[in-house]
């Protein structure tokens, strides 16, 4: 009998632990969601009064992507960020040479951008898909094709290669990585491959890894390139394909990461290309059909829209550049990325700033558009400032290749 008190009592304290501890680990999580109500309702304050603050120019700088030329800040990328109040900047190797430099380019980019009016953070992006398209390829390191991932490599693999690529661009003051490519193909090295549910799960797991080390990805090239035999970095093309087959093969990977992912936490890359199934005239880029209808509306994406490079032959040899802007940021598209050229820059930010004076673009549309911006980067961008001697250490370091030659190991 007093065995069986002795028992009782060591229950009830349990129970009462127990209950405690449920108790403070419902308080802590509902704590958490109070500072995250908290977070979103002072973030929502502030891109408020950011957009009443910011002007016209301002707004039109935001929405565009830049290239630019050098391994240092030149005049020229200086004056865009500067008096263009422009969004954000893509690397190729023209600006890249060694790990250190590149942070140190990020830095001093970044630098100018927060000396500038509202202090906003500056989109850093790449194109380090793996394989032949790498920049700075001898210095970092040997990201596999994804083709060959896709073929060869595990699931979580994927994730890994993402994850060990994110890093190295990370330490570089990289914060966005145009990746991964969803396009179904058997033969493009740059593709996963033709089944659209493998597509779908390794660029999802391409996504998470490059978001747990706080990179933002980005899927493309919407609605997918894979059917095309021509490249659209010279002409144009359609692919003649009916909604229903495009809808459950090429468009399947898009809209199964967009209808499952935080879609705060991956752009989506609209193609040149014309799909006539949904726009018999507009290329993808420039279609209110594919990006407002079809990847807005019925897919329900609520992220930034991203046009291709406007300096492809698939668009440039049929529309001006300053008509190129208006017409993607009247199809719906956030950004608008221009790789080379700085007249073909400014030709596009002039174009688009006329445009809307003369009200050809809506004020609203801009005001929708930077306030998707404004959100990314306030939710997305808390600390840009590199490391330089971190990035030396942590770029194409030996554990890093010994890993990626395990998997060529495996084939």
């Amino acid at each position: 009998m007093r065995n069986k008190k002795i028992f009782m009592g060591l229950l009830f304290i349990a129970i009462l632990a127990f209950s405690a501890v449920f108790i403070q680990l419902n308080m802590d999580v509902d704590s958490r969601a109070e500072k995250g109500k908290d977070d979103d309702a002072a973030n929502h304050e502030r891109i408020e009064k950011l957009l009443n603050k910011m002007t016209l120019e301002e707004k039109i700088g935001q929405l565009m992507m830049v290239g630019f030329k050098g391994t240092e800040k030149s005049d020229e990328i200086t004056e865009l960020i500067e008096q263009k109040h422009i969004g954000g900047v893509i690397y190729f190797d023209r600006n890249m040479k060694s790990p250190k430099q590149v942070a140190r380019l990020s830095n001093s980019l970044q630098q100018t951008a927060n000396q500038s009016a509202h202090s906003l953070p500056l989109m850093v992006a790449i194109d380090q898909e793996g394989g032949d398209i790498i920049r700075m390829k001898e210095r970092v390191s040997p990201l596999p094709a994804q083709q060959d991932l896709g073929k060869n490599a595990s699931i979580e693999d994927m994730y890994k290669v993402a994850k060990l690529n994110g890093t190295e661009l990370g330490t570089m003051g990289i914060n966005i990585n145009f990746a991964p490519v969803l396009d179904l193909s058997k033969t493009d090295k740059r593709s996963l491959g033709q089944d659209p549910e493998k597509v779908y799960q390794y660029g999802k797991k391409a996504i998470q890894g490059l978001n747990d080390v706080s990179i933002t990805g980005a899927l493309k090239h919407f609605p997918g390139n894979g059917r095309s035999e021509i490249d659209p970095h010279v002409e144009t093309s359609s692919v003649e394909a009916n909604q229903l087959d495009l809808e459950n093969s090429d468009i399947y990977p898009f809209k199964q990461i967009i209808s499952e992912m935080d879609n705060q936490k991956f752009f989506v890359m609209v193609t040149h290309i014309k799909y006539p199934a949904y726009d018999k005239e507009k290329p993808a880029s420039l279609s209110k059909i594919i990006i407002e209808d079809l990847l807005r509306g019925k897919l329900k994406y609520e992220g930034l829209v991203v046009t291709d490079d406007l300096e492809m032959g698939a668009v440039n040899k049929y529309f001006s550049y300053d008509e190129m802007g208006k017409q993607a940021i009247l199809a719906g598209a956030d950004l608008l990325l221009v790789c080379h050229e700085y007249s073909h820059e400014l030709e596009v930010y002039n174009g688009l700033l006329q445009a809307v004076k003369a009200g050809e673009v809506p004020m609203d549309r801009i005001n929708e558009s930077v306030k998707r911006v404004l959100t990314y980067k306030l939710n997305n961008m808390k600390q840009t400032k590199a490391d330089p001697d971190q990035a030396e250490k942590v770029v194409k370091n030996p554990e890093s290749i010994k890993y990626i030659e395990s998997l060529s190991e495996d084939e």
